[in-house]
């Protein structure tokens, strides 16, 4: 082995540690957690995942997380699309002081909205329901999404709306057709961060549903009882809730390259 590739391997390694030990401890009880130090399940179990699909308030827990996740990255994406397009092509009165603006509601942190959209979900019937929980992150998203995809819409020139106009093309024909293809790398880059975001959230997914629509995230937190920890079925839980981002990474991987590339990522 070449020593320069050495220390990537050894990186590579340090950084699937935690996911290596994640999974092992999930074939694992958790009397053999808490009883000492092993790379390997000493005795093998599919216990904690037998719990997890054979149990509807678990498993309904990853069905209301990859609802109200859809439901708010389409919301984001089609909301950010006309707006982004907007600040890349349009000059107009405020226009960088409501860019910024946008950005100021992502920064902002999510405990200080948790109790006015609980208020205003329960007097408008909306509380545990998978569009609460999509709509409230959508106060984060969609600034995040305006922001990357300005950045891919101003790299395309002006010049090809202005010829497509010419050949006669309605702004939604232009749009869908030639401009949203051109762009597609950053409607990728920005539905992997919606996604993202609204998937790993907690305190707003917490305090807006009860039952119907309760996340597996704060499914999750059940684990915990006067006894202690059920350690193995929380690693099982946590194996199963990194699955949907491997995937969308898989398919997204290289839009995120070229976000990278951009630096609008």
């Amino acid at each position: 082995m070449k020593p320069r590739y050495l220390i990537p391997i050894l990186y590579i390694a340090f950084l699937m540690l935690p996911i290596y030990w994640l999974v092992a401890m999930s074939f694992k009880t958790t009397n053999e957690i808490l009883s000492g130090f092993s790379l390997f399940p000493q005795t093998f179990t599919l216990e904690n995942y037998r719990v997890i699909f054979t149990t509807p308030s678990w498993y309904w827990g990853y069905i209301n997380s990859i609802i109200y996740v859809s439901i708010n990255t389409v919301i984001s994406i089609a909301v950010a699309l006309p707006a982004a397009y907007a600040f890349s092509r349009y000059r107009f009165l405020g226009d960088k002081h409501l860019f910024f603006w946008l950005l100021t509601n992502r920064m902002a942190p999510a405990a200080v909205f948790a109790l006015p959209f609980f208020q205003l979900y329960s007097a408008t019937g909306l509380f545990d329901t998978h569009i609460a929980v999509a709509l409230a992150h959508c106060l984060f998203n969609i600034p995040l999404a305006v922001w990357i995809l300005e950045g891919f819409m101003s790299g395309v020139p002006k010049e090809l709306d202005e010829t497509a106009y010419v050949d006669g093309y309605s702004f939604p024909r232009f749009f869908t057709t030639i401009f949203l293809p051109t762009i597609k790398a950053g409607v990728g880059v920005a539905a992997f961060f919606c996604f993202m975001f609204s998937w790993v959230e907690l305190l707003l997914a917490k305090t807006l549903t009860a039952v119907n629509a309760k996340p597996i995230a704060a499914e999750m937190t059940k684990t915990a009882s006067s006894a202690g920890y059920e350690l193995g079925l929380l690693a099982a839980a946590g194996t199963l809730t990194i699955i949907p981002g491997a995937i969308v990474i898989y398919f997204v991987r290289n839009y995120i390259a070229k976000g990278f590339a951009l630096g609008r990522v």
